[in-house]
């Protein structure tokens, strides 16, 4: 075991998670002794992993990316009654009496670069019917947005979806046309480095669509060179990265990342 404070993110896969890269720069600047970390853990292994980690008392807990955030649920206290509302956890903290509890950073992290916009009513396309757009959904409920489609290879699967939200719309294939919304979210790994390509024909958008994308491995994934070259607005998976990663900094190792470093946090990413 080592002496060191850490943390940790777990997937599978893992390796193009940028996790470490900004919890390590926060932990620097502020001078905090600890340590951030990746582990590739297969989904046959995430119980093995949490039985083996709650016993560390030096492990602060863990980030959960693709394909174990709905999964770990069954594993880990839920105080903050995650699975009846978000329904997916994306980050795991142990607590000091050795207990280790589920919460959820996404949402806050997915809806942060939205906040100043006004989407009360507004048509939205989400694509993916996994544990992020479970956040996303959950995020776009509370700003009231008007109709959703949900394309996904499973429509039964977001249709449940929606009614869990209590949000109106319904669910198409991925490879239908897309209906003319305000704001299009690509929440599923298509896209990423690694997976195949979302291949969405943009023009149904009007100019004033927003486009946002929460894969960051590519950084420029091929819906938001479509989404520029249309001269659509458009938000990267970094934003929500960043956002949801300063929610999870705190818990683990108990201080805010430090204020007006952003900048400088972003052209590290994109290095």
């Amino acid at each position: 075991m080592s002496g060191t404070p850490y943390a940790e993110v777990i997937g599978d896969p893992i390796a193009q998670s940028k996790s470490p890269l900004i919890h390590k720069f926060w932990l620097e600047a502020l001078g905090i002794a600890g340590d951030y970390r990746r582990a590739h853990i297969k989904p046959q292994d995430l119980a093995a992993y949490l039985t083996e980690r709650r016993d560390d008392p030096h492990w602060r807990g863990c980030n959960v990316t693709i394909p174990h955030k709905v999964a770990v649920m069954d594993l880990v206290d839920d105080p903050g009654n995650i699975r009846c509302t978000i329904g997916a956890m994306n980050t795991i903290v142990r607590q000091p009496d050795g207990s280790v509890i589920g919460t959820n950073t996404d949402a806050a992290g997915f809806y942060a670069p939205l906040a100043e916009l006004d989407l009360d009513g507004a048509p939205v396309a989400v694509v993916g019917a996994g544990g992020a757009a479970r956040a996303v959904l959950f995020a776009l409920a509370r700003a009231n947005v008007g109709h959703v489609t949900i394309l996904n290879r499973s429509p039964l699967k977001a249709m449940g979806l929606l009614a869990t939200f209590g949000l109106k719309g319904d669910v198409v294939q991925l490879d239908a046309a897309l209906p003319p919304v305000a704001l299009l979210v690509n929440s599923s790994s298509l896209g990423m480095t690694g997976q195949p390509p979302l291949d969405l024909d943009l023009s149904p958008l009007p100019e004033d669509a927003i486009v946002y994308d929460l894969v960051y491995a590519p950084l420029q994934t091929g819906l938001l060179k479509a989404a520029a070259a249309r001269g659509l607005d458009t938000i990267d998976g970094l934003d929500m990265l960043i956002g949801q990663a300063a929610l999870a900094f705190e818990l683990f190792f108990g201080a805010p990342p430090p204020e007006g470093r952003d900048d400088e946090l972003r052209a590290l990413l994109i290095a």
